[in-house]
């Protein structure tokens, strides 16, 4: 009797080398275009991204942590890859805090980092993070929480021109008082700050400034500032960066590049 296999989960389909590595119990590093995926025993322990902020930004900006004692845990354990052990012990930050503040930094880098791409990715053996083991994540609950992630903001709003875009307000007039949370990020809009920039400075989770930026879209508060299109147009030098590399910090080389630019 012929059968016939069962076709590939939507998680399964998001990142194939993902979840060949999951299946192999791979450790080391993911490098994507938009990001950097950590796993142990083909588990993710830890993701960055440049279109996020940083476990540290999240602790530090929510008042978890003050920044002292941050820069004191990596310089005191950050050689060991226990950054987050010490954070605990020490007693700068209670277990079920970091727990939250990683699993939240975590969740929103890897949504950035397994976005659609034409570049290749590239996987290191054995390379592991400083802030060492937190709450390892399967691999399978982490593409489940990227694809949802997708789904709701194309819900929300399906033009996805703002998320990486610098934003400007319509001036168009408030129909009914906007929440306190969506008006802290509209205050930050002025046509320069993109959701990543506005993310950094609040010390939000980025995914959730998206979520915020697309529902001010669609109430028609702001929209993305289009580039100019024809001959008026200005020509715009890109500094270009190797987009596969060997280091796994990638995100470091993009923040740099980034500001390159700004300049």
């Amino acid at each position: 009797m012929r059968t016939t296999a069962p076709a590939p989960s939507p998680a399964a389909a998001l990142s194939p080398m993902l979840q060949r590595l999951a299946a192999e119990r791979a450790t080391g590093a993911l490098m994507r275009d938009r990001g950097t995926l950590y796993l142990a025993d083909g588990k993710v322990v830890h993701a960055e991204s440049p279109a996020t902020p940083g476990i540290d930004v999240l602790l530090t900006r929510g008042g978890a942590l003050h920044r002292d004692g941050w820069w004191d845990a990596v310089a005191q354990a950050g050689a060991g890859q226990r950054v987050g052990r010490y954070l605990v012990d020490s007693g700068r930050v209670a277990g079920g805090a970091l727990e939250l503040c990683h699993l939240g930094a975590l969740y929103d880098a890897a949504f950035f980092a397994l976005a659609p791409t034409r570049t290749p990715a590239r996987f290191r053996y054995g390379v592991a993070h400083w802030i060492g083991p937190v709450r390892p994540v399967p691999v399978d609950a982490v593409q489940r929480e990227t694809l949802r992630r997708r789904e709701l903001l194309d819900r929300i709003w399906p033009d996805a021109a703002g998320d990486s875009a610098p934003l400007v307000r319509t001036g168009r007039p408030l129909d009914s008082p906007v929440p306190p949370r969506q008006h802290r990020v509209l205050e930050r809009v002025d046509g320069v700050c993109t959701a990543t920039d506005i993310a950094q400075e609040l010390g939000r989770s980025a995914f959730h400034t998206l979520v915020d930026l697309r529902r001010l879209a669609a109430s028609g508060l702001v929209e993305a500032v289009r580039e100019p299109t024809g001959p008026a147009a200005p020509a715009t030098a890109r500094i270009e960066l190797p987009e596969v590399t060997a280091d796994p910090d990638v995100a470091l080389l993009r923040r740099l590049r980034d500001a390159l630019e700004a300049l």
